[in-house]
């Protein structure tokens, strides 16, 4: 079985974080993003994956390198963007590909069972199968209506008003050579927009996925996702976590701080006494002083904050930030890669402080 991953786009979403690693091997937990969606595929007899990259492909590469787990790791590279569907025509024409891919949005994180969707796949003859996904607050994605044998309808992008189906576009696609072979060559290309509403009433179908799922692109699902993952509520090969559900890595000093709950340290982090960490990721070698508080925020590789600074909740502290003693970052305030805030100054709430503004 073969699998290819969209993971070309350049996570705007996730500034400031993404300004300094690319949105697939950006940490989860710890971890590069990536690692969790090449576990779950080869759960379900994925032996080779082809990673579609544009922004920071080189970094992705030379973290993941050619092999993972005994899988195969293959690369295409968007020269351009190409939306959804031309990077699988780009691999095609690159001769990489099989008679049958599964293609997935490089930012999903996801227990689905692929097994399942593909043995419906097969028992429908489906040209194409979409895995399918209930959410709660549908305004934010497309709908995909089905007939009661499992024909995709329509596709209802962001839809208004009533709607009579919950079940979104979950961004897990079987679909077969002969489909590949109609996505148009040389630009980008959206399944979503083009080529799925063509295949309406021929061969187009669904699957009702069920278990886990969460799209990571914003700030707000990240965390989501991240403290999933801490309750166990995704199945994941994530270490053990301590009695407050937090992960903390080697190297890490915390003698004297309350980290937890639900808090991850990366490698080689500093904590200093009295220091509180709460539902908070901190990615590796960031260093936060005494008697600080950091609440519900991720801080990128290498940030400093000094003693008695206030962080959050939802601050978003881009790599090498340098935060004063006794600054305040406010809910959802974010700072670029570098920016430094002086001692005792206040960033207000919502405000993205760039380091072209700090050099002005």
């Amino acid at each position: 079985m073969q699998a290819l991953v969209l993971a070309g786009g350049e996570g705007t979403r996730l500034r400031p974080l993404t300004l300094s690693t690319p949105k697939p091997v950006m940490p989860l937990a710890g971890r590069p993003f990536l690692t969790f969606m090449l576990d779950w595929v080869h759960r379900h007899g994925v032996d080779e994956v082809i990673l579609s990259c544009g922004f920071g492909s080189e970094a992705v590469k030379r973290m993941l390198g050619d092999i993972y787990d005994g899988m195969r790791l293959r690369y295409v590279i968007e020269r351009e963007p190409l939306g959804t569907a031309g990077p699988v025509r780009l691999a095609h024409d690159e001769e990489l590909l099989e008679e049958r891919l599964l293609v997935l949005n490089g930012d999903i994180l996801s227990d689905m069972d692929l097994g399942a969707e593909l043995a419906e796949h097969e028992r429908t003859g489906a040209r194409v199968t979409l895995a399918l996904y209930p959410v709660d607050d549908t305004s934010s994605y497309g709908l995909v209506p089905t007939a009661a044998d499992g024909r995709v309808e329509a596709f209802l992008e962001k839809a208004e008003g009533e709607v009579h189906t919950n079940r979104i576009n979950a961004g897990a696609y079987l679909v077969e050579r002969e489909v590949v072979e109609t996505i148009p060559a040389g630009r980008a290309v959206s399944f979503e927009r083009e080529i799925f509403p063509e295949l309406v009433g021929g061969g187009l179908y669904g699957y009702a996925g069920e278990g886990y799922w969460i799209d990571i692109g914003t700030p707000e699902r990240y965390l989501e996702a991240t403290w999933d993952l801490l309750a166990g509520r995704v199945d994941s090969q994530l270490p053990p976590r301590d009695e407050t559900g937090s992960l903390i890595f080697e190297g890490c000093l915390v003698a004297g701080a309350h980290v937890g709950p639900q808090s991850v340290l990366g490698r080689h982090c500093s904590v200093g006494s009295d220091s509180r960490i709460d539902r908070s990721v901190l990615h590796d070698r960031v260093l936060v002083g005494a008697d600080a508080q950091v609440e519900e925020s991720v801080l990128a590789e290498g940030a400093r904050v000094g003693k008695r600074a206030r962080i959050g909740p939802g601050a978003m502290i881009g790599a090498g930030a340098t935060i004063g003693e006794e600054a305040v970052i406010g809910e959802k305030a974010k700072l670029d890669p570098g920016v430094d805030v002086a001692a005792g100054e206040h960033v207000a709430a919502g405000e993205h402080l760039t380091a072209a503004e700090r050099a002005r």
